[in-house]
């Protein structure tokens, strides 16, 4: 690629950050150009939680790429700038910077345009389509600086999901001595993350920290001195409707990707309302690319078509857009594996593949493992907990899950296997490393597929 050719992302969340990069490790002499809404260069978003405790001390520290880091690389950022519209037959993105429009021609284009908190239908929820005091999502840093502010004089929150997002808040929240409540409108926690056998373990310990109310919907706010006073919710079931007075309203209920520049210019909406992507992370438009939550792929397993809501996934597509945009060659994987993990209240968890209820039982077959991170009679050894499931007819593994000790690097192990395409009597053979102080003789990663062998077997 030639020095007067020019590559435009829109977005520098993750994924665009990384495409910009990366576009620029391809080709050193292309004309890169980054445009992003907000006043923050690329930042961690996964770690927004951990500031609103104080574990990330400063907000300023989740900031991965400055913008001297971007004006060293040779890309120009621009912060603080809307793009408008893009006009994929003459290529060029038109942007507003103030009262400054900015046109912009490209040769290739990356759309990294993200997601919006998906917002329920919550009666009294928000005004003039702004949230009412008191009530926040968490998705960039200001919905982090409103928080911490509001905690000054909270002492009470309710959290709405008890997804990753949702259960991070919470331990996070009660470090910082608030009560909190979670309503989750199924009747488990971390639906998307583990099956139902694996949550409800988890869930004994975290019932044991915070109030969790299961199968229930929130209905209605109630405002007080235009701030927030009551939250209503009602059974799923029974219909029974109850209230809570708090301070805090925390909406986690997932995320809505952000598909309308894209749409305007003629690319391609999946069924889940992402844009479009294949391997490469091209759109159906010509010279124009795709990544992080504003996309949809699908998944490694069911083939079916999934938004993409991990950072990790959204950098690896990263790497993709802006290597190819630039003229090189990255193609991600037939499928995503969503490797997923998180820690609450010094438990880890972790899960690579769907949820059981992805798949008909018929076709498949679990076994789980009740063993210790060290040598029974080792001191200081920790439980764990995995679950795995296999397809019965070929044996392959499709899904593996983990609570406990190290249970990510336990399920990174898996989501090889499962790229790898391996069986169950493959892995179980696997050599692991032992010595007292670090690991058994046996893994619980071999010993769970002993147990779903021997289920093959038996049928």
């Amino acid at each position: 690629m030639s020095q007067d050719k020019s590559i435009v992302v829109i977005g520098c969340g993750a994924s665009g950050g990384t495409a910009a990069q990366f576009a620029r490790k391809t080709e050193r002499k292309a004309k890169i150009t980054v445009f992003e809404k907000g006043k923050y260069p690329q930042y961690s978003k996964c770690g927004l939680p951990y500031a609103v405790s104080g574990i990330i001390p400063d907000l300023n520290d989740l900031i991965e790429f400055s913008e001297e880091w971007f004006k060293k690389a040779g890309i120009d950022l621009f912060l603080k700038t809307i793009v408008e519209k893009i006009d994929p037959d003459k290529q060029i993105v038109i942007a507003k910077r103030n009262k400054s429009i900015i046109k912009k021609s490209y040769d290739s284009l990356i759309i990294s345009t993200g997601a919006n908190p998906f917002i329920p239908p919550i009666e009294g929820l928000s005004e003039n389509n702004n949230l009412v005091e008191g009530v926040f999502s968490v998705r960039t840093i200001e919905d982090v600086e409103n928080i911490s502010y509001k905690l000054k004089k909270g002492k009470n929150a309710i959290i709405v999901g008890a997804g990753l997002i949702g259960l991070e808040m919470a331990e996070n929240l009660i470090k910082k001595g608030l009560k909190i409540i979670i309503i989750e409108v199924l009747p488990q926690i971390l639906y998307n993350t583990l099956d139902e056998d694996m949550a409800k373990l988890l869930y004994s310990t975290f019932s044991e920290k915070v109030d969790i109310i299961l199968n229930h919907l929130v209905t209605r706010i109630e405002r007080k001195n235009g701030k927030i006073n009551q939250v209503f919710y009602k059974n799923k079931e029974s219909g029974e409707e109850k209230k809570i007075k708090t301070d805090i309203l925390i909406i986690a209920t997932g995320c809505k990707s952000e598909v309308s520049l894209a749409k305007n210019a003629g690319c391609e909406i999946g069924k889940t309302g992402g844009i479009k992507v294949n391997e490469k992370c091209e759109t159906n438009i010509k010279n124009i690319y795709a990544v992080g939550d504003c996309t949809e792929y699908f998944d490694f397993i069911t083939k079916k078509p999934l938004t993409i809501g991990l950072g990790s996934i959204g950098v690896r597509q990263g790497i993709a857009a802006g290597t190819n945009a630039a003229g090189g060659a990255y193609q991600l994987p037939n499928g995503v594996l969503q490797t997923r993990t998180s820690e609450f209240f010094n438990m880890e968890i972790a899960a690579v593949g769907p949820t059981i209820n992805n798949f008909d039982e018929t076709d498949i077959v679990s076994g789980k493992f009740n063993g210790f991170s060290l040598p029974k009679y080792f001191p200081g050894g920790r439980p764990i907990t995995i679950k795995v499931t296999a397809n019965k007819k070929t044996g392959k593994i499709i899904s593996a899950q983990a609570i406990g000790e190290n249970a990510a690097q336990r399920i990174n192990t898996f989501a090889t296997a499962i790229l790898g395409e391996m069986t169950i009597d493959d892995f179980r053979k696997l050599e692991t490393a032992y010595a007292p102080p670090i690991a058994p003789t046996l893994d619980a990663v071999t010993l769970v597929c002993d147990i779903i062998s021997k289920k093959i077997n038996r049928k």
